[in-house]
């Protein structure tokens, strides 16, 4: 099995690709670049059986909702809790399961700068639909929306405190935690651009998610769920701890 982990940007600077290949026992990291562009994306996910996307597939339904409606004339808020309101035109479903599940708050795609990478991202699904690629927002295509933060938080490792300039020294820490959680996971070459690089490492956690999703080591939406999911788009938090990924046979 191949999967691909791509931490995505606004544009290809920042973005980073990592592909992992799942062998007995052990799991191969066998290419990690940076600045990545749609169309190298698109090719190296042909290859994959499964491909994890850290960005939002979608915006949430209230929101939309609300841009048609001020558009033609003046909306109605619903309720008399102006904040309540509001919260519902910014977090998705699947944003607010996250939140319930881990205590971690993902950025608003309606109202965060994450917005400008989920446009780069409709046009990036487009790309993938004209390759032939089925493009479900659940999850249950080849494509599947990770969320890197929330990955770490369920295997217990360090989710904050990492990016940013002068965090070189807690990015080295997290790769060697990661690497004595997983032993079976083999860097190689490329442990090194983890360790000076988040956007890498998070490509790899991305790859490392994509695993738990196609082997069912994810959540997903349940029927009630799935209504709003296939257009807002879905998180799959892993269910399980690191170790899973690996003990499963391979074909």
């Amino acid at each position: 099995m191949l999967t691909l982990g791509v931490d995505f940007a606004a544009a290809d600077k920042r973005t980073a690709m990592a592909t992992i290949e799942w062998l007995s026992g052990r799991a191969v990291v066998r290419d990690l670049v940076l600045d990545v562009s749609d169309g190298r994306i698109v090719k190296a996910g042909q290859d994959a059986d499964k491909i994890g996307l850290d960005c939002p597939l979608g915006w949430p339904e209230p929101f939309i909702a609300l841009v048609t409606a001020h558009r033609s004339g003046h909306v109605t808020v619903t309720d008399g809790d102006g904040a309540q309101w509001r919260r519902r035109l910014a977090y998705r479903l699947t944003d607010e399961v996250v939140r319930e599940e881990t205590s971690i708050i993902p950025l608003s795609v309606a109202a965060d700068r994450i917005a400008h990478a989920a446009f780069r991202c409709a046009g990036l699904l487009a790309m993938f639909a004209a390759a032939g690629q089925d493009i479900d927002r659940c999850g249950g295509g080849r494509i599947v929306e990770v969320y890197p933060a929330a990955a770490l938080c369920r295997w217990g490792l360090t989710y904050r405190g990492y990016k940013g300039r002068g965090q070189n020294d807690q990015q080295a820490d997290l790769v060697s935690a990661l690497r004595r959680a997983a032993p079976w996971l083999e860097l190689g070459a490329f442990e090194a651009l983890c360790r000076r690089s988040h956007d890498a490492f998070d490509s790899v956690i991305a790859a490392l998610n994509a695993r738990a999703a196609a082997i069912d080591m994810a959540t997903q939406p349940d029927d009630e769920q799935r209504m709003v999911a296939r257009t807002e788009g879905w998180i799959a938090l892993p269910t399980g701890p690191l170790s899973g990924l690996i003990n499963v046979a391979e074909a």
